[in-house]
Parts: C-alpha cells; structure tokens; sequence
C-alpha cells in the first residue's frame, strides 16, 4: 500500500482531477443562474470536451466504474489520490440522488422563487465544495468535508 504522507506534484493533480465529475453534474441545477448572470458560466468553458464526452449514453456509468475499479479499489495508487477520487465520486452520487428527486418531484419545470433558490443553493454549494476540494488537492493536505469524508475514510483504507 502507497504511504498516506506522498503528496507530490503528480499526486497533487491526479488527486483533484476527479472533482470535475461533480462540476459535470452540478451543471444542470445551475441553469437559473446562468440566465441570469451569463457571465458565471464561463467556468465551464475549460470543461467543454468533458461534458462532450458526458452525452454519450452511459458515459457516467463508465467513468464512475472506471474510478472505482482502477482508481479507488487499487492499493497501488497513493492513498491522497484514492481518498479524494472516492470523496469526488460521494458527491457525485449525493448529486445524482438529488437530480432524480427533483425530477420525481417534477421540481424543475415551474422555476418558482423557491425552486430556483433551491437549485441555485445546490449549485453554489457544490461549486464551492468542489474549490475546496481542489485547492486543498493542489496543497497537498485531505479535503475533509463533514459527513462525506467519513463516508470515505469507512471505504478507502
């Protein structure tokens, strides 16, 4: 098993590169803010061959497996890298389940105020998990998010 203190370079950046599937996800929630100010969705302009990529039929479910199986299931990989990929794909999933309640719910259609403060909360809020998320990456030191990093530490060891 890779050490849990190798933070190098390399290992800095393969660690925060799985937080863009949580960006690719969060996509969708944030598309009354993107009306109104248009100016926020040039943050997506870097990640345009990804969510190319994302409309491809089963394009998630293969990547999500992809990680879990090579990435997170390997002991070979350091530990900062599988911690942080796992804790991506947590949010990722917590994401999902929300999209699909909001689509049982029929909530996104009407973008009433509380629909649209709603959606824009799971947006921002997202958003700034995911900052957080990479910046923490880049410097080296483990993410930790309440609830979600417990999770994680119970399934990368």
């Amino acid at each position: 098993m890779a050490g849990r203190g190798n933070t190098e370079i390399q290992n800095r950046f393969f660690a925060a590169l799985p937080y863009i599937l949580p960006l690719v996800y969060v996509v969708p929630f944030g598309a009354f803010l993107f009306r109104q100010f248009p100016i926020i969705s040039i943050i997506y302009l870097p990640l345009q061959p990804v969510l190319a990529i994302y409309r491809f039929p089963f394009a998630g479910l293969i990547v999500f497996f992809v990680l879990i199986l090579a990435v997170v299931r390997n002991e070979n990989i350091p530990h900062f890298i599988r911690f942080n990929t796992m804790q991506a794909i947590l949010i990722d999933i917590l994401l999902i389940l929300i999209r699909f309640a909001t689509q049982i719910l029929n909530l996104g259609g009407g973008g009433g105020l509380l629909i649209q403060t709603l959606f824009n909360t799971i947006f921002i809020g997202t958003l700034a998990i995911v900052v957080y998320g990479i910046v923490q990456s880049a410097r080296g030191i483990y993410a930790e998010i309440p609830a979600i990093s417990e999770a994680v530490h119970g399934q990368v060891r």
